[in-house]
């Protein structure tokens, strides 16, 4: 198939057809950036093939920043959390390099689970949102709830008859992310539905969690040994357990910052 060429077009006309064709095409990085890198390509003395090439790849570098960006807003994370912003040296309890292997997308593709334990102000939310947004960077999806918010939905999808669209909806998802998990004591009820995610999720999906209470305090959670016991092995097998500890890093960052306000 021949392709028509256009000769002797005028730098306006030049610039008028491509901005066109850019927007025919719905390349918005091409359209915004070929006049700077057109002029840049000539400076420097690129070929055609040269300059293309680097048209589309900042057209493909702005796309996946695109996608990604809309992933970590689909999963619902209520602030933004990374693992480079995260103070490893205030919590000697937690290994970064185990922090950094989690991080792999093996870990997510695998369907492996993730458990953080530790008490309040040890950095569970900040790894478990970090490591989730990791997750949807690298083009997995997902979504982030807090335990108690979860119960609430299915609850109320079991009483509108829609329980098997929600827990399928949660299962098409790479990885869950629960946060508080263990905060607040749940009916059988809530307990049961709860499990049914875990099960649609099991071996195929991460589910990572968070939680301020060790396994044998979730007594309080789960009032039903047999179902406690069945949680935990869903949450457990194969997975990784990350104790963060009991010392809370907030708390010694807040005396930190106050002492060197009051010696200032």
């Amino acid at each position: 198939m021949s392709v028509t060429r256009h000769r002797g077009l005028t730098e306006p006309a030049a610039d008028a057809a491509i901005d066109a064709a850019c927007r025919n095409l719905r390349l918005p990085t091409m359209r915004g950036q070929f006049s700077e890198l057109a002029d840049a390509a000539a400076r420097d003395q690129m070929t055609y093939r040269g300059s293309l090439a680097e048209l589309l790849m900042a057209e493909c570098d702005d796309r996946n920043r695109r996608r990604s960006e809309r992933r970590i807003k689909a999963a619902g994370f209520p602030r933004e959390k990374v693992l480079r912003t995260f103070e490893f040296d205030a919590n000697p309890a937690i290994d970064p390099a185990a922090i950094h292997t989690l991080a792999s997308y093996d870990w997510v593709r695998k369907g492996l689970p993730l458990c953080l334990i530790g008490d309040r102000g040890t950095g569970k939310s900040h790894l478990l949102i970090a490591l989730g947004t990791e997750a949807a960077m690298a083009g997995f999806r997902v979504k982030y709830v807090l335990a108690t918010k979860l119960v609430n939905e299915l609850v109320e999808a079991a009483d509108e008859k829609l329980l098997t669209k929600t827990i399928a909806r949660y299962g098409r998802v790479d990885r869950l992310c629960i946060d508080e998990l263990g905060y607040m004591e749940l009916d059988q009820r809530g307990a049961e539905l709860l499990f049914q995610v875990l099960t649609e999720c099991e071996e195929k999906n991460s589910v990572a969690i968070a939680s301020n209470e060790s396994f044998s305090s979730w007594t309080k959670t789960f009032t039903d040994p047999r179902l406690r016991a069945a949680i935990v092995d869903r949450l457990t097998f194969g997975g990784n357990i990350i104790e963060t500890g009991s010392d809370s890093y907030r708390l010694a960052h807040t005396r930190a910052r106050q002492q060197t306000t009051a010696g200032s």
